[in-house]
């Protein structure tokens, strides 16, 4: 699998959990609209092959991340969402990393 279709799985992926967390809730739409949009967009823009998408996506995943221990912290009843969300958001930031981590490795053993 391509880095680009990684990511877009990831992303998507992330989106499907969103939306699934977000129909549990009393209010859905607020929790689809701030969640499961913005990783649904990005992975669209990663199967675009937008430049600078995996940057874009890192930096929402940090945010995500974030979340994800706050709520591990701070909500028992959440933890299974929230401990899938600080995994998949691990998942995106590698998968975002890749064409560099490979671009590094091809230039190591070129100059060797």
């Amino acid at each position: 699998m391509n880095p680009t279709r990684y990511l877009a799985t990831a992303l998507l992926v992330l989106a499907g959990v969103y939306v699934a967390w977000a129909l549990q809730h009393p209010h859905p739409l607020a929790g689809l609209l701030a969640f499961a949009a913005p990783p649904a967009l990005l992975a669209i823009g990663a199967l675009r092959t937008w430049p600078r998408i995996g940057f874009i996506a890192s930096v929402f995943a940090l945010l995500w991340f974030s979340h994800g221990v706050m709520l591990l912290w701070a909500d028992p009843a959440a933890r299974g969402w929230a401990a899938t969300e600080t995994l998949l958001a691990l998942v995106v930031i590698h998968a975002a990393c890749l064409p560099g981590y490979r671009a590094r490795r091809t230039k190591r053993q070129e100059q060797q």
